[in-house]
């Protein structure tokens, strides 16, 4: 619809809001176009004809998601537990089970937890070997 005749819509029926800006909506997941709409329940896309619900979180964000050995899912600034002994390279003891962690940072890699553990300083640990505190 042309801007004029969204303009003559309002004008002739008084009504301010009869379009939501465009702003409202995201764009794409595919293609990144801006120009989306909401049909029913779904989201269109116009220039590659992808629809979408917006409530489902996709594919690309629960693979982001980093999940400990209960499947909780982790964020940073979590505290955890280690659930067992770890040894580490050039210390003489292991972190041993139960061991609190505070103000977890996650990363990318093999090891997704950056912590600092007292004793040991900072390290990297695996999500498989803690779960939420």
């Amino acid at each position: 619809m042309f801007q004029y005749e969204r303009v003559f819509k309002e004008v002739s029926l008084g009504i301010n809001n009869l379009y939501p800006p465009m702003s409202k909506f995201p764009p794409c997941p595919k293609c990144k176009c801006e120009y989306t709409y909401a049909m029913d329940s779904l989201m269109v896309c116009p220039e590659c004809f992808y629809e979408w619900n917006p409530d489902e979180l996709s594919e690309e964000e629960l693979a982001a998601q980093i999940k400990d050995v209960n499947g909780n899912v982790l964020q940073n600034g979590d505290s955890v537990v280690v659930v067992k002994d770890l040894p580490v390279k050039g210390a003489p003891k292991p972190v041993k089970a139960g061991t609190k962690v505070k103000n977890i940072r996650l990363t990318d890699g093999d090891h997704n937890i950056a912590c600092r553990i007292d004793g040991f300083g900072s390290m990297g640990l695996k999500s498989e070997f803690v779960r939420k505190a």
